[in-house]
């Protein structure tokens, strides 16, 4: 099992069912030392804004989300469903726990 850390779209219900086929329990928590910032992204039908997490010089700089146990399949569907945007890295959760993150490409 893997955890995996969501500030953005993965935290939405109607996507989680998209892409897992369910509905994923998690745990508030937050990543220190990134910070957010907006995002165009080409989609279908044009150009959508989103978010992503950037490395900041500021380590008191909070991200929060939500963490997810996830199975490596689903992690793998995760890795599909981001863009190439986004890169997946390890991260430690101000809980202490490791999780992966989507980050800035």
């Amino acid at each position: 099992m893997e955890k995996l850390f969501s500030y953005g779209t993965l935290r939405s219900k109607e996507i989680q069912r998209q892409i897992f086929n369910k509905i994923l329990i998690g745990t508030a928590d937050q990543v220190m030392g990134y910070k957010l910032k907006s995002l165009k992204i080409e989609e279908e039908f044009g150009m959508a804004d989103y978010v992503v997490a950037v490395a900041s010089e500021n380590s008191t700089d909070t991200i929060h989300g939500v963490v997810f146990t996830i199975s490596n399949a689903d992690l793998a569907k995760v890795d599909l469903f981001e863009s190439n945007a986004y890169r997946r890295v390890q991260v430690t959760l101000h809980s202490g726990e490791t999780a992966w993150i989507y980050i800035e490409n």
